[in-house]
């Protein structure tokens, strides 16, 4: 993407954050979450492992480290969210950082973990880099994102409702694509370039239950940055619109919505 201003993204995607850092519990979470012992266990986070998770939001994969022994800690681009983490798990150590500049010296960590993060960063490849840098020699790391919108049924009912009655092409800064680590060859590509050895990447299925048939407009509207974004950027009949069409989606699927993750990991050889 030639238009593509990494800072322009980043800003765009912190300033959302900060807004929406307290609606994430209750939205979210509840399908993001369940990929987080796939997660652990591809990252090899056990008892006295020194784990390091990479855009934390409100710490979830932090705390499920700790849970099963490990010394875990947390960096998020947003004080918001570091806010949310510490006040949910106030024995672990969470700091405001940048994913793509971590403040932590060469070889400190044993795991690095991003759940979902890769999507929010205008330079994953550095943010890749980076957890290079702070892994000890046979560390591990392993990230999350969403699958395709054909298997990730919420973001396709949402993004075909957008097309349908509103524009996908609204004045946002442009970031790297949402689903381009959808691909396994192309979360294969950036591990290996980042200097990763011994990569896998599989799926991981999730299913995102809904309390009614507004809750997936409710969440994206209210919860996210980038879709959020779109949303807004629609006229009010357009919105309406919108919203009754994911109502439909929604209704269709009984409220019950496969949100399967893909799953990348490797190893730091050298």
């Amino acid at each position: 993407m030639s238009d593509l201003d990494p800072a322009a993204f980043r800003q765009f995607e912190h300033q959302g954050w900060q807004q929406v850092a307290t609606q994430y519990h209750g939205g979210f979470a509840a399908v993001t979450t369940q990929s987080v012992p796939a997660l652990l266990e591809a990252a090899r986070v056990t008892q006295g492992v020194r784990v390091l998770d990479v855009a934390c939001g409100p710490g979830y994969a932090a705390a499920a480290g700790a849970s099963r022994g490990a010394v875990a800690s947390g960096v998020d681009f947003s004080s918001e969210m570091v806010e949310e983490a510490r006040g949910r798990y106030p024995g672990i150590e969470f700091r405001e950082g940048d994913a793509e500049q971590l403040s932590f010296p060469d070889s400190t960590f044993d795991a690095v973990v991003l759940n979902f993060g890769m999507l929010h960063l205008g330079r994953p490849e550095q943010a890749l880099r980076e957890a290079h840098r702070v892994l000890r020699q046979g560390g591990r790391i392993a990230f999350t994102v969403w699958d395709m919108p054909n298997r990730a049924i919420g973001f396709g009912i949402v993004l075909a409702a957008i097309q349908k009655y509103g524009d996908l092409n609204v004045p946002i800064p442009p970031g790297p694509p949402f689903f381009r680590f959808s691909d396994p060859r192309e979360s294969e590509r950036a591990l290996t370039a980042a200097g990763f050895v011994d990569i896998a990447v599989t799926h991981v299925p999730q299913v995102w239950r809904l309390s009614s048939p507004d809750g997936l407009f409710d969440v994206m509207y209210n919860g996210s940055v980038r879709n959020a974004a779109l949303l807004r950027a629609q006229k009010p009949g357009v919105l309406e619109a919108i919203r009754a069409e994911i109502r439909r989606g929604v209704e269709e699927r009984r409220n019950e919505l496969p949100m399967p993750a893909v799953l990348a990991c490797g190893e730091k050889r050298n």
